[in-house]
């Protein structure tokens, strides 16, 4: 799918880094923008909307900011290395070395190029509309989503965790610091479309810093102990309030 490319300005800090562009189809109608596909989504679910844009687009960080825990959220293009250690410090106020080497690491890890960080707000809006009891999008944007990926399948979305499917409505029972589904890695050190999706919020923090298959691995080795008797206090699987 060509897409319209038109250069955009914008106000993050980064953006000497970055060719920020329009998003929409080539030859679109109206104003170029770059989130074309979260259009709908902004007016029907705005949390949603909000939490893929900064999930796609921002670091974690820390849950507060000092200089030693580092900031809270930032431009995941800020971390590339590009950016060196010295120029983050002179032109932006982050003294990367001042920071605890855990979080130097993790925000390291998650630095991602401009492209990429676009790439999967896309998919992740695409996944977004897949979930059970989601919102119909509109034809020209099912159009678009499908173009640029495949065709929507109502209710098919899955947590890349579990396996098990996914309800858009656990999206309204976040709380602050406690949300029901978030964004969710393969591989925790890959920010790109092919590596992301939604997860539980349980079944992420299980999964922590390993990939999936190293997650998987270490799953069936605890199985494998319990079924040679080594432990008899296994705990019910956690119920998502959801049906296979």
């Amino acid at each position: 799918m060509k897409l319209c490319a038109k250069p955009l300005a914008g106000r993050s800090k980064f953006e000497a880094y970055i060719s920020r562009s329009c998003f929409a189809a080539s030859g679109h109608d109206g104003p170029c923008v770059e989130f074309p596909y979260l259009v709908q989504m902004t007016e029907v679910a705005p949390r949603v909307a909000a939490k893929i844009i900064r999930d796609s687009t921002k670091t974690t960080g820390a849950a507060w900011k000092s200089a030693v825990a580092g900031p809270n959220r930032m431009d995941r293009w800020g971390m590339l290395p590009l950016l060196t250690d010295q120029v983050l410090k002179e032109q932006f106020g982050i003294d990367l070395v001042a920071m605890d080497p855990a979080v130097q690491a993790k925000l390291r890890e998650k630095a991602a190029t401009y492209e990429d960080c676009m790439a999967v707000a896309a998919k992740l809006t695409w996944t977004a509309y897949q979930m059970r009891n989601a919102p119909v999008p509109p034809a020209n944007l099912s159009d678009y989503l499908t173009n640029r990926f495949s065709r929507l399948e109502s209710g098919s979305t899955r947590c890349i965790i579990c396996r098990d499917y996914l309800d858009f409505g656990d999206f309204e029972g976040a709380r602050r610091g406690r949300a029901l589904i978030e964004t969710a890695h393969s591989s925790p050190r890959a920010h790109n479309p092919d590596n992301v999706g939604f997860a539980h919020r349980d079944c992420n923090i299980a999964q922590g810093g390993r990939s999936l298959a190293e997650f998987y691995s270490w799953i069936r080795s605890i199985i494998a102990r319990v079924d040679d008797g080594v432990s008899s206090d296994v705990e019910a699987p956690v119920s998502h309030n959801s049906t296979s």
